[in-house]
């Protein structure tokens, strides 16, 4: 059985975490952190959980859980695991963490991008970016994941096969995604407000430009527009690129084909059949498929996820799985919820 601590598990990411948890039959939650909740029976935070668990909320010793649990997963602000990992911890557990602390391996830029200093950058180069389908063998002998955020995992599966098979122009890439509420945390900010969302969209910060330039090779800047939609899950993502020579439609399947045939959690629909975040609400499932436009020579390449299960919790549970052997799919079987 693997012994589990949750440091910020009265989030959104932390709460479905603890979800994902509780049916996983190889795991078991030892430690249930929160700096806002400590002392206060979990159950009490989320009445959900009532008669589920009965465990208080401890708070964010992570020097002490280290020695508790197997793995911990921080899903925090960006900064705090940053923060409190250190060797002496990494020796004791494994860490998956669902900030973007060690998702970013040049430290100017994660810097310029959140606005603090990186408080432990000796560890950056040896954090392994968590997008199962892409870096699994990477992971199954990391000690720190950097669990990839909602926007890049939708994005970047959705354009992937093309771009590591060289077919796409990638400095002509446009990406438009929109984003459930959730995304934006479970943090009492003005901006996340029902009125100041409702009937309106906002822009966010990209991080997708590293992945996609790790895919294709070659230094990639895109045009990247994320929203925030009134609902409370799910991401549509919408990406536009220039195709570098004519294709049809049965040969661009066959390169999504190639690279995902065999992949549990991603699903190649059918031929005009787009992506919609409602099939995917709930799951771990990535939806993603194409269009050719002819007239212009580009492709629109689309993804859907859940943000709160493949965007962060259910991804995170499905880098646990193959950093201790098991199967991938192992407590995340769950099928989408409609309606």
């Amino acid at each position: 059985m693997i012994k589990v601590g949750i440091i910020g598990s009265t989030g959104y990411a932390g709460q479905e975490l603890v979800r994902i948890l509780l049916q996983h039959p190889d795991a078991e939650i030892v430690w249930y952190g929160s700096r806002s909740y400590i002392d206060k029976k979990y159950s009490e935070v989320f009445g959900n959980m009532f008669q589920l668990v009965d465990d208080k909320c401890m708070g964010e010793n992570m020097d002490e859980l280290a020695k508790k649990a197997d793995v911990i997963f921080t899903a925090t602000p960006q900064g705090l695991c940053g923060s409190l990992v250190s060797e002496e911890i990494l020796k004791n557990t494994k860490i998956i963490d669902l900030s973007a602390d060690f998702r970013i391996k040049d430290v100017a830029k994660y810097e310029k991008w959140y606005g603090i200093k990186h408080q432990s950058p000796e560890f950056i180069k040896e954090a392994v970016y968590g997008l199962c389908e892409v870096n699994r063998e990477d992971v199954k002998n990391a000690r720190l994941i950097a669990n990839p955020g909602c926007f890049p995992t939708c994005s970047t599966l959705s354009i992937y096969p093309m771009a590591k098979e060289g077919l796409i122009d990638m400095n002509s890439i446009i990406i438009d995604a929109k984003s459930g509420t959730s995304g934006a945390g479970r943090g009492a900010k003005v901006a996340n407000l029902y009125c100041e969302v409702n009937e309106s969209i906002k822009p966010y910060t990209p991080e997708i430009e590293d992945q996609l330039s790790y895919a294709s090779g070659e230094e990639v800047l895109i045009n990247f527009t994320p929203h925030l939609v009134p609902m409370n899950r799910g991401i549509l993502a919408t990406s536009y690129a220039a195709l570098k020579k004519k294709m049809s439609y049965d040969e661009v399947k066959a390169v999504y084909d190639k690279y995902y045939k065999d992949e549990y959690f991603v699903r190649v629909l059918e031929k005009d059949v787009y992506p919609e975040t409602r099939w995917v609400e709930g799951s771990n499932f990535v939806d993603v498929n194409f269009k050719i436009d002819e007239r212009t020579g580009r492709i629109i390449m689309m993804g859907a996820i859940d943000n709160v299960v493949k965007g962060a919790a259910g991804q995170a549970v499905q880098n646990m799985n193959i950093m201790f052997g098991l199967e991938e799919n192992t407590g995340l079987k769950m099928v989408p919820m409609f309606p």
